[in-house]
């Protein structure tokens, strides 16, 4: 099998089997593209006659074209899924990738804003008994990211039936789903919209299931509840804000709390722990500050 067909079949496999977005399934496409790119120069007509050199020649070049470490790691881990496929299906006696590990990247910490930034972020988005149905959708819209973690996928793939009193249905990635609490804040947001601020925009478009709607009355994309987002952190004057950030803020005010990581971990949708712990590493700068603060000989 030509390397080209082998590419097709695997991301076939990541999109079918795997439950891939179609976003997360674009970026193997084009990682994979410039793999097969390097192959072709190098006269490689099968799946069987690629060598270790010919891994070793892509990763050369990653590194000439001065690209992130991130993007190097992340270009490498598709290529390696790339190869262990081929072992599984076998098409190849031996993964020749496996000796290519993808760069170790510097930790980052997530970016969260404070509890009362928050509080200001979602005052700003209006709500209240005079709101207009766009200003209904933005506050539950806006409530329900920071209500639940969910990322902004999820949550504007909600259906309205996953909303059940006090609980949301959440699809995650490879179509997991989990049941994340809500609180009475984004309850009450919610219930708004769908009575007052839902029917308006629903009765512009076809009938749809969608929880939030744009202004046709078709489900809400992800780019314009981005727009959203944007719209409404001017407002409150908070620079810098994402979809991550409520996120990262979810989680982040969640383990200040004294929730157990491992709750977190359940409703972030996180297949590790270890992907979680990285919180902890936030609510340990608050405790040094304390720390230092309060007692008489830290200093």
């Amino acid at each position: 099998m030509n390397p080209a067909d082998a590419a097709e079949r695997y991301l076939r496999q990541l999109t079918i089997e795997r439950g891939l977005s179609k976003h997360t399934a674009t970026a193997y496409r084009r990682d994979l593209s410039g793999y097969l790119d390097v192959l072709a120069e190098r006269a490689v007509a099968t799946v069987a006659d690629i060598s270790k050199e010919d891994v070793a020649a892509f990763h050369q070049s990653l590194a000439e074209r001065g690209l992130a470490a991130s993007s190097v790691a992340r270009q490498l881990s598709a290529i390696r899924g790339f190869h262990r496929f081929l072992v599984e299906e076998g098409l190849v006696a031996q993964d020749v990738a496996a000796d290519h590990r993808p760069p170790k990247l510097p930790q980052r910490l997530p970016k969260a804003i404070r509890v009362d930034q928050m509080e200001r972020l979602l005052e700003a988005a209006g709500g209240g008994v005079d709101a207009s149905p766009a200003q209904l959708r933005d506050r539950a819209l806006l409530e329900l990211l920071y209500a639940t973690g969910a990322r902004i996928t999820e949550i504007v793939s909600l259906d309205v039936d996953d909303v059940q009193e006090d609980i949301v249905r959440v699809t995650g990635k490879g179509n997991k789903q989990r049941l994340v609490p809500v609180g009475r804040f984004a309850r009450r947001a919610l219930d708004a919209w769908l009575v007052r601020g839902r029917p308006v925009f629903s009765a512009k478009g076809r009938s749809t299931p969608a929880l939030f709607l744009g202004a046709r009355g078709a489900r809400l994309s992800r780019q314009n509840a981005w727009l959203v987002m944007q719209a409404v952190a001017e407002r409150a004057d908070i620079d810098h804000v994402s979809p991550h950030t409520f996120r990262h803020s979810f989680a982040t005010h969640l383990i200040e709390g004294g929730a157990d990581v491992r709750v977190v971990q359940e409703l972030l949708g996180h297949a590790s722990v270890a992907t979680t712990q990285i919180y902890t590493h936030l609510t340990a700068d608050t405790l040094r500050d304390m720390y230092t603060t309060a007692h008489p000989r830290a200093r």
